[in-house]
């Protein structure tokens, strides 16, 4: 299964804010949207950076709530790993467990095309192995 499979049946909409947007303000709307990570991207979608919950902590740590006043490209992952709609679910799996982070950006032509979660390549992964579970059951029963 790919990423295009993913994304086929959750959708290509992604989140995006400028990277002038407030942090308090992108807390906000990722409290709102009840997700995880917003990608910052300027006006033609291309991506600048990714910020995630665990970004948003670790800069209150360091700064205290003061830095929620600032900008979300002072605390934002500017280095943001994608991947593709060719790229398989073990792909995908093998750089969020690598890099440890839980959002995968999909990319097209250098723009933002989709995001992944964790909880979205774990979903397919276990409908995947649930199918060919299915399958070797029906060989089984036919042999």
């Amino acid at each position: 299964m790919t990423v295009a499979a993913i994304l086929a049946r959750k959708g290509r909409d992604v989140l995006t804010v400028p990277a002038d947007t407030i942090i308090h303000d992108a807390v906000r709307l990722l409290s709102e949207r009840r997700i995880g990570a917003v990608v910052v991207a300027d006006s033609s979608r291309r991506i600048e950076g990714i910020v995630s919950e665990r970004d948003i902590v670790r800069a209150i740590a360091r700064g205290g709530v003061e830095t929620l006043d600032g900008p979300v490209s002072s605390i934002m992952t500017a280095r943001v790993v994608t991947c593709a709609d060719h790229d398989t679910i073990n792909d995908v799996m093998a750089r969020m467990t690598e890099g440890r982070f839980r959002h995968l950006p999909v990319v097209d032509g250098g723009r933002i095309a989709g995001i992944v979660s964790i909880g979205d390549v774990v979903k397919a992964r276990i409908e995947q192995v649930e199918r060919e579970a299915d399958e070797m059951r029906a060989y089984i029963a036919m042999a």
